[in-house]
């Protein structure tokens, strides 16, 4: 019918949204906080959340009109998963927005660190230096120099993985 195609969310949203949730998923990972260091605070979470979605993001850039539909649709989809979290913790409507606007910048500001940190590879010192700043600002048992090789690893996991299978929101992350 007319109307079933005219409501039905295009292709790029339910990836970017089954993309987000495998996003998720990975950064739930029990490894990342028991092995890795990685605090297992609000701030922690959100700083694995946004890595990920970033490498995604790193693996999306210069592949075509579907590939950068595809990116836009999961930031979208982690930007809302953000509002809902928020709310969620009881921030009020009012203050919401202020919020948003903060991680936003927080988020852009990091993509920015994270691609510098990735030009400079294969030294990865740079991009230990932004994991001690941003996951583990507040970790007790930070470990930036695992972690970097784990970023490494997954990011190169990702550009072998076939460009069709991600834009039909299917990742397979590299185990830690």
């Amino acid at each position: 019918m007319l109307l079933d195609r005219l409501f039905k969310p295009r292709p790029s949203r339910e990836s970017g949204r089954a993309l987000y949730a495998r996003v998720v998923e990975q950064s739930r990972t029990p490894a990342f906080y028991r092995e890795m260091g990685a605090p297992d605070t609000v701030e922690g979470r959100f700083e694995l959340y946004s890595l990920h979605v970033m490498l995604l993001l790193d693996r999306f850039k210069r592949q075509g009109d579907q590939a950068a539909e595809t990116a836009q649709a999961l930031f979208d989809t982690y930007l809302k998963a953000l509002d809902h979290a928020l709310r969620e913790m009881g921030v009020g409507d009012l203050s919401v927005g202020k919020k948003m606007r903060k991680l936003g910048e927080a988020f852009f500001g990091r993509v920015k660190s994270y691609q510098e940190a990735f030009e400079a590879l294969p030294a990865t010192e740079g991009l230990q230096a932004l994991l001690a700043r941003t996951v583990y600002a507040e970790a007790a048992d930070a470990r930036p120099l695992e972690m970097a090789a784990y970023v490494v690893a997954q990011r190169a996991a990702l550009a072998a993985q076939p460009l069709d299978a991600l834009l039909a929101g299917k990742v397979d992350w590299k185990p830690l």
